[in-house]
């Protein structure tokens, strides 16, 4: 009944909330990963960034100018990762906040003698569980994505996140679809990132970037943002995680040209 409710409300308010076509192309037209999708995938897509532009909150922090065309190109980039998926991926949560760069976040934990430690961390992106999408501008400008590593997209990896997050916890493990196998998922995902790990420790040169090791949770974003920014590249060097990622996302970037 709730989900029969949010349809109808979404189908409601279509029609108020569509991007303007002009504030559309300015803002997409920078961003090549969208060159993959025919008409009909860019038509789902704005419609989708312009009811999730609707449902949450951007915040500027730290004297950030945030335009409608920062909205938009971050709102688009979220949407991709639910386009053949469901908008209702990103409830829960409200809101997103952008720093005009990278900030600093501290920490707290306790360790096994129970001594409380403190530390700062400073971060280009960062999601909470039922919090919001923090982003530093400098890192998801998409005109700026040449000073990063390649296949690098911040506000891929941390909307990943949150998708991954959906299961109550980020850990590589994502609410699976129906037609996919957990164990399938478990094997290929956990190989491959052993296999990382190994190539790490003994110093080889790793194919992805170094960041996915970290874990399991962090190895699922980078995957995604290749999946999307890459996925030749993803393709060639971790074929199985390709297949499940396409699975996950019901897209084949690799088929969409």
């Amino acid at each position: 009944m709730l989900n029969n409710l949010k349809r109808w409300y979404r189908s409601t308010v279509l029609r108020d909330t569509r991007i303007p076509f002009q504030l559309w192309q300015q803002s997409t037209r920078m961003l090549s990963l969208f060159n993959r999708l025919n008409t009909r995938q860019l038509t789902r897509l704005r419609k989708l960034t312009g009811l999730f532009l609707h449902e949450k909150q951007f915040t500027a922090a730290a004297g950030m100018a945030l335009s409608d065309k920062m909205r938009v190109q971050i709102a688009a980039q979220a949407c991709l990762l639910i386009l053949n998926r469901n908008l209702s991926d990103f409830d829960g949560w409200y809101e997103i906040i952008v720093y005009p760069d990278a900030f600093i976040v501290e920490y707290e934990h306790v360790d096994e003698a129970g001594v409380l430690h403190s530390s700062e961390r400073t971060l280009g992106g960062e999601a909470w569980g039922k919090g919001p999408v923090i982003l530093s501008w400098a890192d998801a400008d998409p005109e700026g994505q040449g000073a990063r590593h390649f296949g690098s997209n911040v506000v891929l990896h941390e909307f990943a996140h949150k998708l991954d997050m959906l299961n109550g916890v980020a850990n590589g493990m994502p609410v699976l679809n129906k037609d996919m196998k957990r164990e399938d998922w478990t094997r290929i995902f956990s190989c491959a990132y052993e296999r990382l790990l190994r190539e790490l420790e003994h110093g080889y040169h790793v194919s992805i970037d170094p960041y996915a090791a970290q874990s399991p949770a962090e190895f699922f974003a980078v995957v995604s943002e290749y999946f999307f920014m890459a996925p030749e590249f993803l393709q060639k060097h971790y074929p199985g995680i390709y297949r499940e990622v396409s699975l996950y996302y019901r897209q084949n970037p690799l088929k969409q040209v």
